[in-house]
């Protein structure tokens, strides 16, 4: 995925929606630097935002033609979402978009081919993924700190903010079915929902659905906005101990782990009960979180946390329940949708590989099992990947590029025609030793010349430049420019390729970097937000 940011300067941000929702968006996003513009069809609300935040109130063709303007952030009505996702798209600009990502699946699956065919950030706001309780929640199971789960439900209550352009579970839903989907790591194979309408005759405004995984979780979601009280809770349940995330308490006991179990006494199951345990927590705005990692994606050329294959998940499950309401029947989810990469007839890709979206694989090259590719990938002719080789979004690798295993790319990584990679220092051919693969890293947005070799066991440091037929044989520090064989530095390049000034800043950009304490460079941007 390509950032888009080397000549561009930082993100910079134009909200789209300054209603309920929308206005945090801006103040968030207004506090972090990034806010640009906002729109609204409601201009008089929207002149005041843009009057206390000091940004101009733009129409939408107005944002998309500004080349200053690198993202948008989508807080419209659902039924909007991808329509508007598309356009900002087309235009170039990186999406951050409210939940749901679309009201349909094939709607979403259309947004997320176009983020990947322009390169574009595509990021779901499904906020309670960022949520410091939740984050030390998944955590927590990931860790099998609760043993093997077997139970989840969910509880999310309120009286008011009924909508008619989608019911209930698609409006409150989808923050559960994604914390769900997060915990568990698969997509449910049966889903059983009943809908109740009461305020209108096609609109549920009460809803449950029953959600049975392969892995042998069971999970359960109530939503409904006609409920007396607030409530925001998921209890998660395992075999040695519980959990409970109630968003409705203080961050002193917001999370709280119950370590009970269930002991076999006599042929019968027999409950030992112990007090909960507050999990402590670094209090923090979950949508602030959310908003920096988008920035950070952006600026990175990263796959948010939650990305299109995340929401195109959520939106696969919502697809069930709405099928399983009108029918009365459980069930299952559609298959999922057919690979969106492309694959010249002369090239191999083997079974048990991922290839991201967008993603061109060109005349005879190979890949790998095990091997990870990411979205928005060009491989180039006779290049051999894997196996087990992890190359990130956006990579580019010319012709004739080997990546052994032990090689891992992470995002915008160009190789150019011919280089190489070796994974043993003593390779000898009547000796088996891949055992003694080294590891080799290649840091976000390096360039590897024409011919170059990097020695195994070596990394390269984020938007480093290896000169043509350069022979690597130490670390390359992050900005370093390296030369010669055996390469040595010559000076340091800035994140858009040039090489730096005496006062390390970039002659395009006027990007200035300092020492990042590890023996490279840093954008001094970058750095202040570190820090």
């Amino acid at each position: 995925m390509n950032a888009g940011l080397g000549r561009a300067g930082p993100p910079r941000v134009a909200a789209i929606g300054c209603g309920h929702w929308g206005r945090n968006l801006v103040r968030n996003f207004h506090a972090l630097g990034a806010l640009a513009a906002v729109c609204d069809e409601a201009e008089t609300s929207a002149r005041e935002m843009a009057r206390d935040h000091a940004v101009p109130l733009l129409g939408f063709d107005a944002i998309l033609d500004d080349p200053a303007i690198t993202a948008v952030a989508l807080a419209t009505p659902a039924a909007t979402h991808a329509v508007l996702a598309l356009r900002a798209l087309a235009a170039g600009k990186h999406v951050f978009v409210e939940k749901p990502l679309a009201l349909d699946v094939s709607s979403a699956m259309q947004v997320a081919e176009a983020a990947a065919a322009r390169g574009r950030v595509l990021m779901v706001g499904h906020l309670l993924q960022y949520h410091p309780a939740f984050l030390k929640l998944r955590d927590f199971v990931h860790a099998g700190a609760l043993g093997r789960l077997r139970f989840i439900q969910s509880a999310r209550l309120s009286l008011g903010r009924i909508r008619r352009e989608e019911d209930v579970f698609w409006s409150f839903a989808p923050h559960d079915i994604s914390m769900i989907l997060a915990l568990t790591g698969e997509l449910p194979d049966r889903v059983e929902a009943i809908g109740h309408c009461c305020l209108h005759n096609r609109i549920a405004d009460v809803a449950t659905a029953h959600l049975r995984f392969p892995g042998g979780v069971s999970a359960s979601v109530f939503v409904s906005w006609l409920h007396p009280a607030k409530e925001q809770k998921l209890v998660v349940v395992g075999e040695n101990g519980m959990a409970v995330f109630d968003d409705g308490q203080p961050w002193t006991h917001k999370l709280l782990h119950y370590p009970h179990r269930i002991e076999w006494q006599g042929g019968l199951p027999t409950p030992t009960r112990a007090d909960a345990q507050p999990v402590p927590l670094l209090p923090d705005e979950p949508l602030r979180q959310e908003c920096r990692h988008f920035l950070s994606c952006i600026r990175d050329g990263a796959q948010p946390r939650t990305d299109a294959r995340e929401g195109i998940g959520v939106l696969r499950v919502l697809d069930a329940a709405r099928r399983a309401m009108a029918s009365g029947a459980p069930a299952s989810l559609d298959p999922a949708p057919p690979p969106r990469y492309f694959a010249h007839e002369t090239a191999w890709v083997d079974a048990g590989c991922e290839i991201g979206d967008g993603t061109r694989i060109w005349h005879f090259s190979h890949v790998l099992k095990g091997s990870r590719i990411g979205p928005g990938c060009v491989i180039g002719q006779n290049v051999v990947i894997g196996p087990d080789v992890h190359v990130g979004p956006g990579c580019k690798i010319q012709n004739n590029v080997s990546l052994y295993c032990g090689v891992s790319l992470d995002g915008a990584v160009f190789c150019g025609p011919s280089c190489v990679f070796t994974n043993v220092a003593n390779p000898r051919a009547e000796i088996e030793r891949k055992s003694e693969f080294r590891p080799t890293p290649v840091g976000f947005g390096a360039t590897i010349g024409a011919n170059a070799t990097v020695i195994c066991g070596h990394s390269l440091g984020r938007y480093c430049l290896v000169g043509a037929g350069a022979v690597v044989t130490r670390d390359v520090p992050a900005h370093a420019l390296v030369v010669g064989n055996p390469a040595r530095r010559v000076g340091w390049v800035s994140r858009a390729g040039h090489r730096l000034t005496e006062a390390l800043t970039c002659p395009e950009t006027r990007e200035r970097y300092a020492p990042d304490g590890q023996g490279g460079l840093a954008w001094l941007e970058e750095a202040r937000n570190v820090a």
